[in-house]
């Protein structure tokens, strides 16, 4: 799809970006979901939370550098009619994952080591995440540049080749998982080693779309003029700012497993099975954020401020739509999705036990997560900051009054707390931004 250049937004406009967009993004947590389920329908419970402690560990990792693929969407959308700009919006990130990336491998046992120090899962647990976490490192540079084509490419709505790298990468795991954990009982090393290769082999063939479109110029790139400060001054406070969302998001999540483990593992491996589920409804609502972004980065390129009131108008319905799309479904589906990721009764019956957190969170995580596409796609991330930050404290004030009278529970209406604040906190400055956007 090609945005057109006039400020006339149409919902059905706003969905031809959205739909591709959502398919695309509920790609990625499938991943983990794969995962889940291949091993959930093993004999030991302890494979879900090995895989689970795992998971968390390179959620922490890849969310902690997640700005790569949403700045670079934001800077590439601003600059789409420059392609100098264009060049350079690809450069830096590109760069800057490539020695992240190095940096997970070359740290992994520290890293790991912080990690268990962090979640504290028990021996058994400890062990199965060791062997998942030191076959996936090598895969982190991989992952961080597939960041940055796939945010560039989003940036420029090349919706078809993001698309097709996103369901590729999901269906060679799904294949070779399947083959290497119930062909040849791999087990744990089987899904690594699986999701591993997708990874590698989608990364590659990003590079290929990202030679083909990457605008041609007779003038040779200026490295100097791409890498000097004046021009990264910006690109590193916008980073900045969403590095500091992501550690408040993380120390979040890290905190919800963490407290999690120590309850049971099956409690911990129910709450593994319900946040993959939560996962999927995140990035469902990130596919909206995307195409948001992407016509919020247009509107600030172009100072077009009908462009962008249109964009906040389409997202708002967008906010209202999904989480009743989302309840429906599950009210329909629940036992049914849950028996996907594992057959063990106890936890399918956690699971339903603690399901209403899970009806609960769309609707109060909306509009945290769609007008955090619209603001990053202006680069208005100080408010993101800022109101992430907010959240932040009002999820160390939840947990610690709600946890000990509730347990569990108490636990999941803490993390829902914090997702209204995530929405409350961020929707105040939208007048603001539209100040921003004329800047």
């Amino acid at each position: 799809m090609t945005i057109q250049s006039n400020s006339q937004l149409s919902f059905k406009d706003y969905l031809a970006l959205v739909i591709p967009f959502i398919i695309a993004t509920i790609t990625t947590p499938l991943l983990g979901v794969v995962d889940t389920a291949l091993v959930g329908h093993l004999s030991n419970p302890a494979f879900i939370a090995g895989i689970a402690v795992g998971a968390v560990i390179f959620n922490t990792l890849y969310w902690l550098f997640g700005f790569l693929r949403v700045s670079t969407t934001g800077f590439a959308a601003q600059a789409l009619n420059d392609p100098r700009l264009l060049r350079s919006s690809l450069i830096r990130p590109l760069f800057i994952a490539i020695v992240l990336g190095i940096l997970f491998i070359i740290f992994q046992q520290f890293i790991f080591s912080v990690s268990m120090q962090v979640i504290k899962p028990n021996h058994e647990v400890r062990h199965y995440a060791d062997i998942y976490f030191s076959i996936l490192i090598w895969g982190a540079p991989f992952v961080l540049i597939n960041y940055v084509l796939v945010g560039w490419l989003m940036g420029i709505s090349k919706i078809k080749a993001v698309l097709f790298l996103q369901v590729l990468i999901n269906v060679l795991n799904i294949l070779m998982a399947a083959i290497l954990v119930w062909g040849f009982h791999f087990d744990i090393q089987g899904v690594a080693l699986a999701t591993f290769s997708a990874q590698v082999i989608c990364t590659l063939l990003g590079i290929g779309f990202i030679v083909r479109y990457l605008p041609q110029s007779h003038q040779k790139t200026d490295l100097k003029s791409v890498f000097s400060w004046q021009s990264l001054k910006e690109v590193m406070l916008v980073n900045t700012n969403l590095m500091i969302r992501t550690i408040c998001l993380l120390v979040v999540t890290n905190h919800f497993i963490s407290i999690g483990s120590s309850f049971s593992t099956n409690v911990l491996a129910a709450n593994a099975v319900l946040f993959q589920i939560h996962y999927l409804m995140a990035y469902l609502f990130d596919g909206f954020a995307n195409a948001s972004s992407v016509f919020s980065g247009k509107a600030k390129g172009a100072k077009d401020i009908v462009l962008y009131n249109q964009t906040l108008r389409w997202s708002l319905q967008a906010c209202i739509i999904c989480p009743v799309i989302l309840i429906t479904i599950w009210f329909a589906l629940d036992t049914t999705i849950i028996k996907l990721l594992t057959n063990q009764t106890d936890i399918i019956d956690l699971c339903l036990q603690y399901q209403l957190w899970l009806i609960i969170f769309p609707i109060v995580v909306a509009g945290g997560l769609i007008y955090y596409g619209v603001f990053s796609g202006i680069s208005y991330t100080s408010a993101i900051r800022d109101s992430m930050i907010l959240a932040l404290l009002l999820w160390l004030i939840a947990q610690s009054i709600f946890v000990p009278i509730w347990g569990n529970n108490g636990l999941w209406f803490s993390y829902i707390l914090f997702s209204l604040g995530r929405t409350l906190f961020l929707v105040i400055w939208i007048n603001r931004s539209k100040q921003y956007l004329m800047r």
